[in-house]
C-alpha cells in the first residue's frame, strides 16, 4: 500500500489512547500513524471507523498532545523510508526539534535553549502568529514555520527581522499557494535566511557577494 494522509478531527490529548481522523479511508489494524513527530499504531481490534484505537509513542517516539486540523501520515511499515522510526543513526551530534501545530491566531511558545522549533500552520483559515524575540542562550536556534494548507496567515516578528524594527516585523505568506520559511536566533535576534547574491561569470563558478 502506499501512504495516506488525513487530518485530526479533534484534538489528542497525552493520555487518549484513541485519535478521530477527518477520513478512515485505508486505515487498518497494525498500520503505523505519524502526527507532527509522535509515531503510533493502529490497534489490533480496530475494523473501521474515523476513531481509531493506537497504542502511543511507538518506535521510541514521545508522547505528547495534538491539535485539531493536524496532519496524520498512516502506513504499513514499509511503506514508510525507516519504518517511521525516530532513531537517530550514526555519531554526529544532533539537536533535538520541537513540533508544534497552530491552528488560530497566539503568540508562540518558544522551544528551550539548545532546541530547534517546527511550527506548523494547520488548515485554510487565516491564522496572526506573533514570534517572540529569542533569549540570547537560543543562539543558533533554527525556527522553520510551514503551512500546510492555503491562506494569507502573517506572522509577526517581535522587534523586526534582524532587530530592523517595525518596518520590517510581519511576513504576509502567499495566499495562492503553502509556504515555509526560516529563521536563525542570534544574540537576542531573529535572523532570516536569504540567498546569497552572485556576481561574476557563473560558467567559472565566480562570486561576489554584493
Amino acid at each position: 500500500m502506499a501512504l495516506v494522509t488525513t487530518t485530526l478531527a479533534s484534538a489528542v490529548a497525552v493520555d487518549d489512547t484513541s485519535i478521530v481522523v477527518a477520513s478512515a479511508t485505508s486505515f487498518d489494524a497494525g498500520r503505523l500513524v505519524l502526527v507532527d513527530q509522535e509515531v503510533m499504531q493502529v490497534a489490533q481490534n480496530y475494523s473501521s471507523g474515523t476513531t481509531v484505537d493506537v497504542l502511543r509513542g511507538v518506535n521510541g517516539s514521545a508522547t505528547v498532545a495534538h491539535v485539531i486540523t493536524s496532519n496524520v501520515v498512516h502506513g504499513d511499515a514499509t511503506d514508510f523510508s525507516t519504518a517511521a522510526s525516530q532513531e537517530i543513526v550514526g555519531y554526529q551530534a544532533s539537536r533535538a526539534t520541537v513540533v508544534t501545530s497552530v491552528t488560530a491566531t497566539g503568540s508562540l511558545t518558544l522551544p528551550a535553549a539548545g532546541t530547534d522549533m517546527r511550527v506548523v500552520l494547520n488548515g485554510t483559515s487565516v491564522i496572526a502568529l506573533t514570534v517572540p524575540v529569542p533569549t540570547k542562550d537560543m543562539d543558533g536556534t533554527v525556527l522553520m514555520i510551514i503551512g500546510n494548507g492555503v491562506a494569507a496567515h502573517t506572522i509577526t516578528f517581535t522587534g523586526g527581522l534582524s532587530g530592523a524594527g517595525t518596518s520590517y516585523d510581519v511576513i504576509t505568506t502567499n495566499s495562492a499557494a503553502p509556504i515555509a520559511l526560516q529563521a536563525v536566533a542570534a544574540n537576542g535576534l531573529w535572523n532570516s535566511f536569504v540567498a546569497t547574491p552572485m556576481s561574476g561569470t557563473v560558467t567559472n563558478i565566480t562570486g561576489g557577494v554584493a
